[in-house]
């Protein structure tokens, strides 16, 4: 008979942690032969006095069933999307065929690749769960159509949409597209869209139904039809909702406490009766079991990881770069200016610790809020960063970024002909959308520069897997981590609800040690797991 189900009264902490980690079994904490103790031996328990007792609690009962259900997976547990393809489509694959969902990073990656990607992923998964993020581009558009072109042409049913300040057409294109009726009448969404926001008031529009001066457009412009339009005033922009706290990469490092009680609040008050199916998720500063735990007891339909899978075998970054991230404590990240929305002053979380990016990069932005374009740089400031940062002279980065918007947007360099400082933010942005390449690419001279999106979750990470075996970075999987994380979850969930109905533990029972060879349930058998009360 193994541990778990071992016939006698466990009494020591090694074998109550042996038994509450059993997750499928029940554990009662009984008074035997005068002395307390735990067993999930039922015949034990009805010879003892049972002072409390834990149901089965499977990883998969955690959160939202319904989000299993829409999305295909077998668990509430989601890899969200690294930029630059650092969620490649090896850890994507990884993800979905584990029976996780996975988002694959398509900003900051060239319309081309990202189609080449989704190509890939769609005809080797043939109908396993996976998304593709869409971010929002405000200063280049075209990157969000050709996204969901692409989206679209290879039925990508499942998109996070990301840093959205508010609709867009593209957004609510992609929604759309996806509506029809099926052979009973009934309304058929096929394509559906997270939307990872930090405020309530950008949730808010994705809380209800498409604008109606963007369907007119849309249906103008044949993009949608007049019928699609018409369904897509029944359904809210959003099936999912993910509570973004402080995260890696775009942030305002919201308190997740404060944040998913005021999105679910914001849910609830919604008028839109569907709007009352929208799950709302947890992201940010998650990377342990114990993380997890809290964000379902919060009221999470899901989490989802970042940071953390940023160091796996699966993820598109160089050693040297896994290497940095593994040797972070959960204070060595800072914000720094983002490529992205660099004029609008957006930040970005990345890490601190062993590189000097976030320095250097807000000295481009105090310089850009300075002066009024690169002739009115002063002459010893401009050596300095065409030195330090640079390496070149601005002339020959701006020669780089025509040829690299005559291809991706040429928009951009119609504006930078008007506008001297709009020259001078792409000649600036140069050097920060490059900067995460270097990292992914390991460019061993520029290893100062990396720009290494990362939050404080990954510092947790490293101090929960200290000494195990996840401490190595040949022996972190990307699915191996999620299935530890969320049995993690459970056990430390039943440790919880025995601790509220008065069981004195032992102290060592609390930590969650993660060990190999973590029993996986098939996506077919999840769902007979049962749940304990609250």
């Amino acid at each position: 008979m193994t541990t778990s189900r071992m016939s006698v009264v466990a009494r020591s902490a090694a074998d109550i942690s042996a038994l509450l980690a059993d997750v499928r079994q029940p554990v009662w904490i009984v008074r035997h032969d005068g002395e307390a103790g735990a067993t999930s031996d039922e015949r034990i328990a009805a010879r003892s006095e049972v002072l409390t007792a834990v149901a089965p609690l499977p990883p998969e009962s955690l959160g939202d069933r319904q989000f299993h259900a829409a999305h295909g997976v077998r668990a509430a547990y989601a890899a969200g999307a690294m930029a630059n393809g650092i969620a490649s489509p090896a850890l994507v694959s990884a993800m979905a065929r584990a029976g996780y969902l996975a988002s694959y990073g398509a900003a900051g990656v060239t319309p081309a690749a990202v189609d080449a990607a989704l190509a890939e992923l769609s005809a080797t998964l043939r109908g396993k769960p996976f998304a593709c993020n869409l971010i929002h581009s405000p200063s280049e558009p075209a990157l969000e159509r050709a996204i969901v072109d692409s989206c679209l042409r290879h039925r990508v049913r499942c998109v996070e949409a990301s840093a959205f300040m508010s609709l867009t057409a593209e957004v609510v294109r992609y929604r759309v597209a996806g509506l029809g009726v099926d052979r009973r009448g009934q309304l058929e969404v096929r394509n559906r869209l997270i939307a990872k926001v930090s405020r309530v008031e950008v949730a808010e529009p994705f809380l209800r139904p498409a604008p109606a001066n963007l369907l007119r457009q849309l249906v103008a412009s044949g993009d949608v039809t007049a019928e699609q339009a018409r369904l897509a005033e029944q359904v809210p922009m959003a099936d999912d909702i993910t509570a973004e706290a402080d995260s890696g990469g775009h942030t305002d490092r919201r308190p997740l406490l404060v944040l998913l009680p005021e999105l679910i609040a914001a849910r609830d008050r919604t008028p839109l009766s569907a709007a009352a199916s929208v799950r709302i998720g947890a992201a940010g500063g998650i990377g342990t079991p114990a993380a997890a735990a809290a964000a379902f007891a919060l009221g999470a339909a899901y989490v989802v990881t970042g940071s953390i899978n940023q160091a796996t075998r699966e993820a598109a970054q160089c050693d040297t770069t896994k290497q940095l991230l593994a040797q972070a404590d959960f204070a060595d990240c800072t914000m720094a200016p983002s490529s992205d929305m660099f004029e609008l002053g957006v930040q970005v979380q990345v890490l601190r610790r062993g590189t000097m990016f976030a320095a250097r990069a807000q000295r481009l932005y105090d310089t850009y809020r300075a002066y009024a374009g690169i002739d009115d740089i002063p002459a010893e400031l401009r050596r300095d960063l065409e030195a330090t940062l640079f390496r070149r002279p601005m002339d020959t980065v701006w020669q780089d970024c025509v040829s690299y918007f005559t291809e991706r947007d040429p928009a951009q360099l119609v504006g930078a002909a008007e506008d001297p400082k709009r020259k001078m933010a792409l000649v600036f942005r140069w050097y920060l959308g490059l900067s995460s390449g270097w990292s992914i690419r390991g460019e061993a001279d520029r290893v100062a520069d990396y720009q290494v999106w990362t939050g404080p979750a990954m510092g947790g990470f490293n101090s929960w897997v200290a000494g195990t075996y996840l401490a190595a970075l040949s022996n972190r999987h990307v699915a191996d981590i999620a299935d530890q994380v969320m049995l993690g979850a459970a056990y430390l969930t039943r440790i919880a609800q025995l601790r509220t109905a008065g069981a004195r533990l032992p102290a060592d029972c609390a930590p969650f040690v993660p060990r190999q060879s973590v029993p996986r349930q098939s996506t077919a058998t999840s769902s007979g797991g049962s749940r304990t009360a609250s």
